[in-house]
């Protein structure tokens, strides 16, 4: 199977969307290094704690605060640079978020991405751009069934319907204006592993619950999701960003998840899993009738490994060890940046 290539990344010029974030946070982590020049472009941070800060993430890039939604806030980013890549995360990312601020969720994730992209059309060494999307982009009828990137794009929720627009954007983008420039899209599942205090995310709630002394609250155990690391998240992207940079049969539009034929975790099963490495109160189920979350969601990852030679490496048990290993080991003290690192090496190490 396909491994991040880390001689390719050396020396690269790599704009960084979301760098603030938890995904990427870890992502700054991980190209810096291996030697690549990463400018971010993000929000502050919205939680406390966060990685960013634990990890002193501004350290080790050019950081630059600034919302997608400002033009003179990307041009800020971008005065006076050239990139060679671009990996666009920047996103308003929660679903209940999107139910209750939809105009702002519309706005970052559709036309944020819009004005990124008419922004890089003056970029002279541009080689390739990956906006990542979502495993929500597909019209989701509940039926459990894996989706495929030629499935129809759709969404019931403010989220995953400005997702799913968000990978329109790209591809009119693409097609128009960046005729020798590579531009793709990658729609992740859903992302578990150490640092992540975002609100409304179930590893987050479950770590919170426990060092409250509290049981962690499941609005819907039975769910199903496609979960994964975020190292082999991330490696997916940096895969295909590869890709798309050296090879011009990559593919524009990947799903990256589980590995393909790996068993279903429910809400429920991963929760029991995470509060019982962290030495927790068993969770409560408190059902919320309100909600838009689809009940089953999976996703096909074939593709990945069939045109990159790419799949995932952490099955969703280990994942969850990882993960709850990193959450344990900081609350006993030790350094979050040397944990992210640590935890980076293995994972490269890993065959």
């Amino acid at each position: 199977m396909a491994t991040v290539t880390s001689r390719f990344w050396a020396g690269k010029r790599v704009l960084l969307t979301g760098h603030t974030g938890f995904k990427g946070s870890w992502a700054s982590i991980w190209l810096t290094r291996m030697g690549a020049q990463v400018t971010g472009l993000s929000l502050a941070p919205d939680q406390s704690p966060s990685l960013f800060e634990m990890a002193r993430v501004d350290e080790r890039i050019d950081s630059h605060l600034g919302d997608i939604r400002d033009p003179a806030a990307i041009e800020a980013a971008l005065a006076g640079k050239t990139f060679d890549l671009v990996l666009h995360m920047a996103a308003q990312a929660i679903v209940r978020t999107s139910v209750e601020d939809p105009l702002g969720t519309f706005d970052t994730n559709v036309m944020g991405t819009a004005r990124l992209l008419q922004a890089l059309r003056r970029q002279p060494d541009l080689k390739a751009v990956l906006t990542i999307t979502s495993d929500k982009v597909y019209a989701n009828n509940d039926s459990g069934r894996a989706f495929q990137e030629g499935d129809n794009l759709g969404g019931k929720d403010p989220y995953s319907a400005s997702k799913a627009a968000a990978e329109i954007v790209v591809q009119s983008f693409a097609k128009s204006y960046f005729k020798d420039v590579a531009v793709g899209t990658a729609r992740g599942g859903n992302v578990i592993g150490g640092g992540d205090f975002s609100r409304d995310r179930l590893v987050a709630d479950i770590v919170r619950a426990t060092r409250a002394g509290e049981a962690v609250v499941l609005r819907h155990p039975e769910a199903t999701r496609p979960w994964q690391h975020v190292l082999d998240c991330l490696a997916g992207y940096f895969t295909l960003l590869e890709a798309l940079a050296t090879r011009p049969d990559a593919p524009r539009a990947l799903n990256f998840g589980p590995r393909p034929g790996g068993a279903e975790v429910t809400v429920g099963e991963l929760a029991t899993l995470g509060v019982q490495a962290l030495g927790g109160k068993a969770w409560v189920h408190e059902p919320d009738p309100t909600s838009l979350e689809a009940k089953a969601l999976a996703i096909d990852a074939t593709l990945a490994r069939t045109a990159l030679g790419f799949e995932s490496r952490l099955e969703a048990p280990e994942a969850v060890a990882l993960t709850m290993d990193w959450y344990g080991r900081q609350a006993a003290g030790e350094d979050a940046l040397s944990l992210c690192l640590e935890q980076i090496e293995g994972y490269e190490a890993r065959k």
